[in-house]
């Protein structure tokens, strides 16, 4: 079976280079394992520069847009707009359960709790502020596509946010049930196998789609606004929901200002 590339290349000029992950690859390295794969050392291996700059992260299990500088300058600058939130981030989300609510936020303090799980925890007394925005974009069965749009950037903000909202992602196995997602589940006369079926999303189904520096900066416009296509396995998911349910997420999911 022929394996997904690790990233494909969205973005590059003479001062970033801006990459769609897949899912199960670690951005930098983990304090736990330093023996894994990861995607900065990957990207530097294919490139001239002497050295890579980490700008942001996202989750291993995450799969989507990942910005890295090229040099100290550029990575100083893009690491102040992230830290004073100058940067919009937009996810795309597929997660257990119909949910009553078109538009909603989450702002329950999070906290990271140290452990080999890397569970991030709700404590209200100790947490960080936390915000998260969700929009509804269509449910089908008994799963849900929607955008996030977190305004911190918290571990795990997202998966903690929908879990406590009481629609964990799909996959997700530390703030749900971890059940992958099944066509069974939604399809009207289904007449497949149980035994046999394979499921259409089988990790966690959490994408990073887009972001948006809210400054002007590098040479291009393009540097301002980056977006990655959804992978193939999510893509699939999200085409049979919509099939299923007569609704359309390229109708529903252009960027709120």
């Amino acid at each position: 079976m022929k394996k997904n590339p690790a990233f494909t290349i969205i973005y590059e000029d003479e001062t970033i280079i801006a990459v769609n992950k897949a899912a199960g690859i670690s951005v930098g390295g983990d304090r736990w394992d330093d023996s894994k794969e990861r995607l900065d050392q990957l990207i530097a291996g294919i490139m001239a520069e002497d050295r890579l700059f980490t700008v942001h992260r996202i989750d291993r299990d995450t799969s989507g847009l990942v910005v890295f500088a090229k040099n100290e300058k550029t990575h100083r600058l893009l690491s102040l707009a992230f830290e004073g939130r100058q940067v919009e981030k937009r996810y795309i989300a597929v997660a257990q359960g119909r949910p009553p609510w078109d538009e909603t936020v989450c702002d329950l303090p999070l906290l990271p709790n140290g452990n080999k799980r890397h569970l991030t925890i709700i404590d209200k007394y100790q947490g960080k502020k936390s915000l998260t925005r969700f929009r509804l974009l269509g449910s089908a069965g008994n799963y849900s596509v929607l955008e996030a749009r977190p305004e911190t950037g918290r571990t795990h903000q997202i998966r903690v946010h929908a879990a406590a909202l009481g629609f964990p992602l799909v996959c997700d196995s530390l703030y749900g049930n971890g059940k992958p997602a099944l066509l069974s589940s939604f399809k009207r006369n289904w007449r497949g196998d149980p035994l046999e079926e394979k499921p259409l999303l089988a990790r966690l189904g959490l994408h990073a789609v887009e972001l948006t520096l809210t400054v002007p900066f590098g040479a291009s416009a393009g540097a301002n606004r980056l977006s990655a296509p959804l992978p193939r396995d999510m893509a699939a998911l999200i085409k049979q929901m919509e099939k299923q349910a007569g609704f359309s997420i390229s109708e529903s999911n252009s960027p709120r200002s």
